[in-house]
Parts: structure tokens; sequence; C-alpha cells
């Protein structure tokens, strides 16, 4: 059995977010983004029932650019 993991990259949950000049949507550009904390939990899992011989494969996705 394989076990598929969703991931997603986000804003790093410590910073402040900002509205940009033009009030459309959220100023991305400069700012640090990491892994989805939930979707960093759901990976150690995948991994974890790995080592315990419960899955063969691990597989993580993620759809959006190559950032």
């Amino acid at each position: 059995m394989k076990a598929l993991v969703g991931v997603k990259k986000c804003l790093d949950y410590a910073i402040k977010v900002r509205v940009n000049s033009a009030n459309s949507g959220v100023e991305l550009k400069g700012l640090k983004q990491s892994i989805n904390p939930f979707d960093e939990i759901a990976v150690e899992e995948a991994i974890k029932m790995k080592e315990a011989g419960s899955v063969k494969e691990v597989v993580a996705l993620s759809i959006g650019d190559k950032q």
C-alpha cells in the first residue's frame, strides 16, 4: 500500500501579513514561505507508517509553481 500526502506551501505562521498597495490581496514579495505545519505532521506520520511496515511507499503531492 502507498501513502499519499498532500503538501502545501503557505506563509510562515510567525509573519505578520500585510495588504498590498492596491488593496486587492496580500503582499507576498519578500515574505518567508514554508510547508503548512499540518502537512508537515502528515508527512512525518506517513514516514512512521513506512518505518513500521504498514505502507511500502510515501508519495508527497503538491500542486502549484515550482517554488
